[in-house]
């Protein structure tokens, strides 16, 4: 991808997936200090949805980081909006035409931090005018950094993250979630865990979107949906997975883009099977 003549991944001499690592990293290991050190924790949108100061303050040194860094580009992060999913579109909206976007969430996963349960991750990614260039999740729990650049592949740790070769839906293990939009997102879910479960070999909530992403890129998991999510939870997962060969689209198949909020993600392979599942579940959330 080419910007001017000029690859867009560098500003003057500093490389943004190089922030990004940096940033995630720093973030990752200050919040595993933090791990059954939590003094508060406070509900968002539902008595589900949680956020601690351990949230808001790795928000800040996300920001503060980036920021010395970039101080023209703009971030988009999940404690600065408000909570529900109207208020999260919007924030997606007024931030759309921006140049430079951050996208990040700086715990997804809270609910796992919060109870001392270790799956969760800081997912950090930056869109160029709308397309996301850098992806970075890391797990400070198993010190996975998952990195990908738009057109350069993505990497663990060095390794390319390819996925898997799983063919058929039967024969995968697959990732959703358990939305804390009780009321709009959770049954629309429920349904589709009700229809896919027969249907997969097994499958597995474990609670950090970004990381079941990050999962699908490495091809621990062959395939992820949920409905309802937010553009931090998958941005920087989406760009692993299209840079590891796989898919990710919304679940009627439509093209993944930021505004997408019911995601589908495959190896590519058990895409169409998939969808097809959740579409015959009334499962979609369209």
């Amino acid at each position: 991808m080419v910007n001017g003549g000029a690859e867009p991944f560098v500003v003057g001499s500093k490389s943004f997936t190089a922030v990004a690592i940096n940033t995630a990293a720093k973030a990752g290991q200050w919040i595993k200090t933090k791990m059954g050190d939590i003094n508060r924790i406070d509900t968002k949108f539902s008595p589900q949805d949680l956020v601690t100061e351990v949230d808001k303050g790795s928000e800040k040194l996300i920001r503060n980081l980036i920021m010395t860094h970039f101080p023209d580009h703009s971030i988009l992060g999940e404690e600065g909006v408000e909570p529900g999913p109207e208020a999260s579109a919007k924030a997606l909206q007024a931030m759309s035409e921006e140049e430079y976007l951050w996208i990040v969430d700086p715990i997804d996963g809270t609910t796992n931090f919060v109870h001392g349960f270790p799956f969760f991750s800081v997912s950090i990614a930056l869109a160029h005018k709308g397309e996301i260039i850098v992806g970075v999740v890391y797990d400070p729990s198993r010190d996975e950094l998952f990195v990908a650049e738009k057109g350069k592949g993505a990497y663990m740790h060095g390794k390319k993250t390819v996925v898997s070769l799983d063919g058929q839906l039967s024969g995968s293990l697959v990732a959703t979630g358990l939305p804390a939009d009780r009321n709009g997102a959770l049954p629309i879910n429920l349904k589709g865990i009700h229809a896919l479960s027969p249907k997969v070999r097994n499958l597995r909530i474990a609670g950090s979107a970004a990381l079941h992403l990050a999962y699908v890129a490495a091809g621990r998991l062959s395939g992820f949906w949920e409905i309802g999510l937010n553009a931090w939870d998958i941005a920087a997962g989406a760009l692993l997975i299209q840079e590891s060969g796989g898919k990710v689209t919304d679940t009627e198949g439509r093209e993944y883009n930021l505004a997408v909020r019911n995601v589908l993600a495959t190896n590519g392979q058990i895409h169409d099977e998939l969808r097809q599942e959740l579409v015959k579940a009334e499962a979609t959330g369209f």
